[in-house]
């Protein structure tokens, strides 16, 4: 049980869309596809991004890109999150997400850390080119705005503590038109380390009148609140935090409804829970797959990496965690899941605790160069990635 309370906030607002509760589920790689998103929405209300594509790539008319930009019958608003480093690029991108009626909602990447993107200028290092940025900010916003498809950015503090961005970079987006901001309180050297700085989304908030979300160590529902109380935030994005833990949501919602329960599962819950996103996750492919039984194996084989986040804190023993890790079929699945032990009550270590990727602070790879000038805007050369999904 809680012992933090909330009143009733307002609803998110995304252009036409009012969100509620304020909650944003992040794009990852390999994790938000349709089958996950699902899962999630049936614990609680929100906004749920699929995974990252690439400008490049659905320009091209990639196959596997193309593949991605999946959503269910059900999900309102569809929200698809771009990654680009090209205006004229990204325009063409946004024209054929709005011509082609592909989402209701597109979000802007400029919060990757990893050196394969930042080396190239692209993810959380284009901010620090300003007019670069704004220019495909704009562009963006510019080729939805006819069909009346909000444009959002994701971003992250800068790209060390000795080159932030975040204010002046929101400052931009916001003059270029978009329906929100949302910030990773970390840079890009730290990527996953450390504590995520709230008091600078505080100050993101107080700088913008467009709607500010905050993303950073939401690990429980209390978290989401103690960072809207900090920091004023008219939402939260929840990213690492679900991993293994999808009925997050269930508790966000009654978190912003202003009711105290929280979700404990024992252990047979979460077997439950497991058996459901595996189950989810084969109907996805078997629809994408030539046969059956390939699609079968191919959604088993996404559902191990989940494996060990649902298990986390739990006393299973590692043969019985290694086979769950290796299965191919939903009956070896049913199998193993029914020698967990269903009273085993959930492990009260686990909360409050990261999960997911953990790392240190680091180097951020730039092109050469590229902290000379903030007012260079040509398009970073090789920027433009032809691989959707992180």
């Amino acid at each position: 049980m809680s012992d933090v309370a909330v009143a009733p906030g307002r609803p998110l607002t995304l252009g036409g869309y009012q969100v509620w509760p304020p909650v944003v589920l992040a794009p990852m790689a390999g994790i938000t596809n349709v089958g996950f998103r699902r899962l999630c929405r049936e614990q609680g209300g929100g906004i749920y991004v699929c995974e990252m594509i690439t400008t490049r790539a659905l320009v091209e008319r990639n196959p596997k890109t193309l593949h991605m930009i999946a959503f269910g019958d059900d999900e309102k608003p569809r929200s698809l999150q771009l990654y680009g480093t090209d205006p004229e690029i990204t325009a063409a991108a946004v024209r054929i997400v709005v011509e082609r009626n592909l989402a209701d909602h597109i979000d802007l990447n400029f919060g990757c850390p990893v050196p394969k993107v930042t080396r190239r200028g692209g993810g959380a290092a284009l901010p620090w080119r300003r007019r670069l940025f704004a220019r495909l900010v704009r562009a963006a916003v510019d080729a939805a705005a006819p069909a009346g498809v909000p444009v959002t950015v994701k971003m992250r503090k800068g790209i060390d503590d000795d080159h932030l961005t975040y204010v002046e970079a929101g400052l931009a987006a916001q003059e270029a038109g978009v329906a929100a901001v949302a910030l990773h309180g970390r840079t890009a050297a730290q990527r996953y380390s450390g504590t995520a700085d709230w008091d600078a989304i505080a100050t993101l908030k107080q700088a913008l009148d467009v709607p500010v979300l905050g993303n950073g160590d939401i690990w429980e529902a209390d978290d989401a609140l103690r960072m809207v109380a900090h920091t004023g935030v008219d939402g939260v994005v929840v990213g690492r935090g679900c991993l293994g833990r999808p009925w997050l949501f269930a508790d966000l919602e009654a978190a912003f409804n202003g009711r105290s329960e929280r979700r404990l599962p024992t252990l047979g819950e979460v077997a439950v829970t497991m058996r459901r996103h595996a189950e989810l996750l084969v109907d996805q492919f078997v629809a994408a797959a030539r046969t059956p039984a390939r699609g079968e194996r191919d959604g088993c084989a996404d559902f191990r990496k989940h494996v060990a986040w649902y298990l986390k804190g739990f006393p299973v023993g590692g043969e019985l965690r290694r086979s769950l890790a290796m299965i191919e079929s939903l009956a070896q699945l049913d199998d193993l899941l029914g020698k967990l032990d269903p009273t085993e009550p959930f492990p009260m270590t686990a909360l409050g605790q990261p999960r997911g990727r953990t790392n240190s602070p680091g180097k951020v790879f730039l092109p050469d160069g590229w902290l000379a000038s903030r007012d260079d805007d040509a398009v970073p050369e090789g920027a433009e990635m032809d691989d959707s999904g992180g």
